[in-house]
């Protein structure tokens, strides 16, 4: 067993399997070698990690991606597709959603992280730029000779 501490001073006690699903801890444990010391996440709040935590208990036991696994990394980041239960995991709010990717980049989680970014690419996909600013609350901050310019060089890069 390993314990973790969130940055809001939560201990989570979670099996090695499940806790090493993420690169970091990982690395962390061997690190530390066999003790009982608490492994800090000071990026990771305990809401976030209760879902991390879903998410690593779910898929223990399956293969993790390779640390080199770049010639799978293109076909990879080029599919949007996610499983039923991914996506009924990361059907959270937007602020969760995007916790959840924070936190599966900052614990070297790369499945999770696809997931994640995967479903912020569904939720763009087809979207116009004004659409997307909607979607997640972003001003527009272009003037309009800038955004003129913007949609005329556009259009000569077709």
């Amino acid at each position: 067993m390993v314990l973790l501490v969130t940055s809001d001073n939560e201990q989570f006690v979670v099996d090695k399997e499940v806790a090493e699903r993420s690169v970091l801890i990982k690395n962390m444990l061997e690190d530390v070698g066999e003790s009982d010391q608490p492994i800090p996440l000071p990026n990771v709040s305990s809401s976030v990690l209760k879902k991390v935590l879903e998410y690593c208990e779910h898929h223990r036991g399956e293969p993790l991606p390779p640390a080199d696994s770049s010639e799978n990394d293109d076909a990879r980041k080029r599919t949007t597709d996610i499983s039923e239960w991914d996506q009924k995991f990361i059907t959270v709010d937007q602020e969760m959603l995007f916790e959840i990717i924070l936190a599966a980049n900052y614990l070297d989680i790369k499945p999770l992280l696809d997931v994640g970014c995967k479903t912020v690419a569904n939720m763009i996909k087809g979207k116009t730029p004004e659409e997307i600013r909607k979607l997640f609350n972003i001003v527009n901050d272009f003037t309009p000779e800038e955004e003129v310019r913007l949609i005329a060089t556009s259009y000569d890069l077709v």
